[in-house]
């Protein structure tokens, strides 16, 4: 598994693939205040990208990915 949750931050590393958006999303749900971190990721599936956008959670490292920052989660990219 590519995704730890940590204290109040969930820490994605690596290729993140469609199996990690279910445990994504349960984190997301138990702990709406929940930061994703995204620095170390290098791939992410477009489910994991559909959550981030569905549920808006606060997201560090979205610099790490430009396409993201720029116009799929412009919004986080005010770090």
């Amino acid at each position: 598994m590519t995704i730890t949750v940590d204290a109040n931050v969930a820490t994605l590393s690596g290729r993140c693939g469609a199996e990690d958006a279910e445990p994504l999303l349960l984190a997301l749900q138990d702990d709406q205040g929940l930061v994703v971190d995204l620095s170390a990721a290098t791939r992410l599936h477009t489910a994991i990208v559909q959550i981030l956008v569905a549920l808006k959670p606060d997201v560090r490292g979205i610099r790490a990915h430009p396409l993201l920052q720029s116009f799929i989660l412009p919004e986080a990219a005010e770090e």
